[in-house]
């Protein structure tokens, strides 16, 4: 599937954008990508709209009672609501059935995300940033008598909310945990995640 298909009009001028987050109506151009929703009056000083299609939560259509077209009314994920003035009737549904497919695609290939491809090398690995090693040792220096990590959910196998490496009492072997988390709610068991060393407390 291409996002053509789903966007027959991906430019349309005369749309008026306005909202609570803007000073003053905007009369400008509306520009639909897979991913992306622009609105430029192409003049200096003047506020644009560039909102990204995942952070849109709902789409409505407002038709207007006496004239052609309608307002479509975008509500954000961050709270914010987008209103969309346009003054013909075709186009009004065209861009909110656009809008509303796109927004409501669960095909995960095609979210942002797994989409985009850089055009430049990427230089570091973003996966070797975070040392979850590293940020044990923080909480808890190992070796200790009544702690030590285990490496049972490496594959996240045991509990999918809980990261690969984790400590455990030592005195609990990593048979028992994979036992007893299957009757505990979403696999979840014990584990260390702060301490506090002044009174040798822990939570």
């Amino acid at each position: 599937m291409e996002f053509a298909d789903l966007i027959p009009i991906s430019k349309l001028d005369g749309v008026t954008l306005s909202g609570a987050c803007y000073k003053t109506p905007v009369d400008g151009t509306l520009c639909m990508t897979g991913h992306h929703l622009f609105l430029s009056s192409r003049k200096q000083g003047v506020e644009e709209l560039w909102l990204l299609h995942m952070a849109i939560d709902m789409v409505e259509r407002k038709l207007n009672k006496e004239s052609p077209g309608g307002v479509i009314i975008i509500k954000c994920k961050d709270f914010r609501v987008i209103m969309l003035g346009i003054d013909n009737t075709d186009h009004f549904n065209c861009i909110a059935q656009s809008l509303e497919d796109i927004v409501n695609m669960e095909v995960l290939k095609y979210k942002y995300a797994f989409y985009y491809r850089p055009l430049y090398p990427i230089l570091e690995d973003g996966w070797k940033i975070f040392s979850p090693e590293d940020e044990i040792i923080k909480i808890c220096p190992i070796p200790e008598p009544e702690w030590r990590v285990t490496h049972c959910n490496e594959k996240y196998e045991v509990c999918s909310s809980y990261s690969r490496l984790l400590i455990v009492p030592n005195s609990i072997t990593d048979d028992v945990i994979k036992e007893s988390a299957k009757y505990r709610d979403l696999g979840r068991f014990p584990v260390l995640c702060y301490k506090y060393e002044a009174k040798s407390g822990c939570e």
